[in-house]
């Protein structure tokens, strides 16, 4: 399996790293604050593929609460407003995306 950072990136235009928090499975966001958003809002965007790279790098450095980090191609819309940029990331952020073990019953 190869590794996201051996990965060759290309970026076609505002671009964002992602992933899912390990906690809860919610889809979050990498900010410029070095931290995880669950608000695409908040997200760092990335315009060329050595910032990205860059993000990347530090995203799953830092591996706190997050699995299985890339790059995402998001929309900017004439009012700022952030979308992501193809159907797998709109159907991402409707809400959890990986499994999580089923929790004991609590007695």
């Amino acid at each position: 399996m190869t590794s996201p950072l051996e990965q060759k990136i290309k970026i076609t235009g505002p671009s964002v790293i992602t992933a899912n928090r390990t906690a809860d499975g919610a889809v979050i966001w990498r900010t410029t604050a070095k931290s995880w958003s669950t608000e695409i809002a908040d997200a760092a965007i990335v315009r060329t593929v050595n910032d990205a790279r860059a993000l990347l790098v530090e995203a799953v450095g830092d591996d706190v609460g997050a699995v299985g980090a890339y790059i995402a191609p998001v929309e900017i819309e004439d009012d700022g407003a952030i979308k992501p940029g193809n159907l797998r990331e709109r159907i991402r952020v409707k809400g959890t995306t990986i499994a999580l073990p089923a929790q004991p019953a609590q007695v």
